[in-house]
């Protein structure tokens, strides 16, 4: 049988998981209520955080499809599955056009010398603009260097939700078979030669986890046949070989992983047996046999520490709450996540380094759901010297806002030492490029949607590091720190809500050194959010008025990583998300801070 790899690609909320599902639920592979989003968390939030495969059979040939994430923070999952695909279908919003991570993800299969397929999809909007569209998606092509045979792609034109495409715009939309049959016709088989029986060899490009099997590795397979219960090697370019053998093997059916004997060249597959196995290794059958090139990601841009949670409320949820397990989950997460880096030289606190803040929310996010109870300090950009001069990392930061907000953004952007690259303007919108450093992007998203009333749309990818920006205009905003113990009353909150913004409803549990709020004038304000009202026998008019508190800022883990200071811990527990100093007594802070 004959194969086709191909992985699906796009910037985030261009039709990714929207047109595999549709793609599986045609071959009746799937029903209406399977989704390539299966996580939890990708569920809630509406976006693919992991790549994922899938497979098709599809007029005799078997085609696997990798579903690959669309967030700039999540490109480490992108960079591995590229080497394991022969084509890209590049899918691409018509109304929004290329975007940030479309530029990313096309830069990256390019560079592996992969010739995607174009699909515009989304033709049905009332903004798209095919035409406009495909010329910026050409255009973007030429400006990342394309050969002469990649300028020359095929465009399909589709509506993912529907399950709908089409080669030319005049003809009549039925199902996806006309991009199917492009699949089959251009992208190159897989498969290779198979009268030629050549030595096994398999690349690792993603891990998974069974109670059962252990850990599990999903592999491209190159040349040869592994067969299950098969002695293999598994190498890596630094010399390293571990042996074992197979105890399962798997190939990929729709969302389901089907047990088969064997499986040949150019498959994908997943395997059981090997403990040691990592993302990169080479499966071979022969120990002699040379390893692949390694995968190589883009580094870590931004970093924070991770500790053991100590204040007053720690213990009272969580279940793994020591630096032994909270180690160990790093370790185990390192093995999967090849985007993240962790140094684990301080017992006391471990140093984290992400792609991102949303990279590192996740990571914090999955912990706290699996019982875990710790707490993090303030996010800081990873400052490198390159060839003897001071370096940080630059992103670029793609901006749409009506017209009015555009003069808001521009003053700010200036301030963190945004450069603007490109402005166009539309009549109603106006789309703005900038470089930016990354420390002038940290908690300014919360900002951008107060300061365009939620109608801006700010979309960032990573550029490169670049020298040192100097010193960064932030506005600065003071926090509310509770100076006692205890339920925070309704009396008391009614008078702070004057002070600022609250992050806590009325009977909340605080504790001494806990922040409550924050407030405009940028200084911190020692309150008591405990305080009830003084009864006496005496009436009046105007002073017993019905207490309104308004609803307060309730703290996501996002919101808190933007606002939390360098001189404060996030804390986080299965049920709570709290902002706290590093020094709880207003005495030690002030003995600290001179």
């Amino acid at each position: 049988m004959q194969i086709r790899n191909i992985a699906i690609i796009a910037h985030v909320d261009h039709g990714k998981t929207t047109l595999t599902d549709a793609i599986l639920r045609q071959n009746e592979m799937a029903d209406e209520s399977v989704s390539m989003d299966s996580n939890d968390l990708e569920k809630e939030r509406g976006i693919t955080i992991y790549a994922k495969n899938t497979s098709i059979y599809y007029k005799g040939t078997k085609i696997n499809i990798v579903d690959t994430p669309g967030h700039a923070d999540f490109g480490s999952e992108v960079e591995r599955v590229l080497k394991a695909v022969d084509s890209v279908l590049l899918v691409v919003d018509a109304a929004e056009g290329p975007m940030p991570q479309t530029k990313f993800v096309l830069k990256k299969s390019l560079e592996l010398g992969l010739k995607p397929i174009l699909v515009l999809n989304k033709i049905d909007k009332p903004a798209a603009d095919v035409k406009m569209a495909e010329d910026a998606v050409y255009e973007l092509f030429f400006e990342l260097g394309a050969t002469e045979e990649q300028l020359d792609f095929r465009t399909v034109y589709a509506i993912g939700r529907n399950g709908t495409a089409k080669l030319k715009m005049e003809d009549e939309m039925k199902d996806l078979t006309p991009l199917l049959d492009l699949i089959v016709s251009i992208v190159p088989e897989a498969s290779g030669d198979e009268k030629t029986i050549k030595p096994l060899k398999a690349q690792v490009f993603n891990l998974a986890y069974d109670n059962f099997l252990g850990r599990m590795g999903v592999c491209r397979m190159y040349e040869g046949v592994i067969k299950d219960g098969q002695k293999v090697f598994a190498k890596d370019t630094n010399g390293n070989i571990h042996t074992g053998k197979i105890t399962k093997l798997f190939t990929f059916e729709g969302v389901v992983r089907k047990p088969v004997e064997e499986a040949k060249a150019g498959d994908i597959i997943m395997i059981s047996g090997l403990p040691e196995i990592f993302i990169g290794q080479t499966i071979v059958d022969i120990e002699t046999t040379d390893p692949m090139p390694e995968i190589k990601v883009d580094e870590p841009t931004v970093s924070f520490n991770m500790m053991v949670n100590d204040s007053p409320f720690a213990g009272r949820v969580g279940k793994l709450l020591t630096g032994r397990q909270i180690r160990e989950r790093l370790e185990k997460e390192l093995e999967v996540n090849v985007g993240l880096r962790v140094d684990f030289s301080d017992q006391g606190k471990f140093k984290v380094y992400g792609r991102g803040e949303l990279h590192l929310a996740i990571l914090i996010e999955n912990m706290r759901r699996e019982g875990f109870e710790l707490a993090v300090s303030q996010p800081e950009v990873i400052i490198k010297d390159i060839d003897g001069v001071k370096s940080e990392p630059f992103e670029e930061a793609t901006i749409v806002v009506p017209e009015e907000f555009s003069g808001s953004v521009i003053e700010k952007m200036g301030k963190r030492k945004g450069i603007m690259q490109n402005m166009e303007n539309d009549g109603k919108n106006v789309k703005m490029i900038f470089l930016v450093p990354t420390r002038g992007l940290l908690g300014y998203r919360n900002e951008f949607v107060v300061d365009t009333k939620g109608e801006g749309i700010l979309t960032t990818i990573f550029h490169g590091f670049m020298p040192y920006a100097g010193v960064v205009t932030k506005t600065e905003f003071g926090s509310m720190v509770s100076m006692e113990n205890g339920k925070a009353l309704a009396f008391a909150l009614d008078n702070l809500q004057d002070r600022g913004v609250l992050y806590i409803p009325v009977n909340t549990e605080v504790y001494e050194g806990m922040v409550i709020g924050y407030t405009v004038k940028g200084e911190d304000m020692v309150v008591n959010p405990t305080k009830g009202k003084q009864l006496t026998n005496m009436r009046a008019s105007g002073s017993d008025e019905a207490v309104k508190v308004v609803p307060p800022l309730i703290l996501t883990l996002e919101l808190a990583m933007s606002v939390i200071r360098s001189d404060e811990l996030l804390e986080v527990t299965p049920d709570a998300i709290r902002l706290r100093k590093i020094f709880l007594k207003e005495g030690e802070r002030k003995r600290n801070g001179k």
